[in-house]
């Protein structure tokens, strides 16, 4: 299916590009979400008389971004958890448990910005963990698993 993107989408386009995705992933995800729109002729002479506005708000997102990953960059908060005596949690961290430690000290922060390629934390230690606030801004902050008795 070929579609415009409205804005700018990871590993597949730019704002305003006409890319060719797979029919379900423009079903389920790119339109409902408003990422993209059918490639018809009417939806490009809309995108067309919008790209200005458009563009002007991908700008603020992005400007408004950066402001909030120079916050989070460097950040590094420390969550407790029960653990056996060598270091390995009895339950694990997750996105979930990031995302409240980040939330009390003043950071909004969606819990699918959170990104744990190895999956969630199982042993006690410091690890940097990635935020991702837009696709072309991420912020890194360490965080700290603390094994309680």
């Amino acid at each position: 299916m070929q579609v415009i993107l409205m804005e700018k989408v990871a590993n597949l386009g730019n704002l305003g590009d006409v890319v060719k995705v797979k029919d379900g992933y423009a079903r389920n995800f790119l339109i409902p979400h408003g990422k993209a729109k059918r490639a018809t002729e009417d939806n490009l002479k809309a995108f067309e008389s919008r790209r200005a506005e458009l563009e002007k708000a991908q700008n603020e997102a992005l400007a408004k971004a950066q402001e909030r990953g120079a916050k989070l960059e460097g950040v590094k908060i420390q969550i407790a958890q029960k653990a056996g005596v060598d270091g390995r949690l009895f339950g694990s961290v997750t996105n979930y448990d990031i995302c409240e430690a980040l939330e009390k000290q003043g950071h909004e922060v969606e819990r699918s910005q959170i990104r744990m390629p190895q999956g969630p934390l199982k042993q006690v230690g410091e690890y940097p963990i990635q935020i991702a606030l837009h696709t072309d801004v991420t912020a890194t902050i360490t965080v700290a698993v603390i094994g309680e008795q």
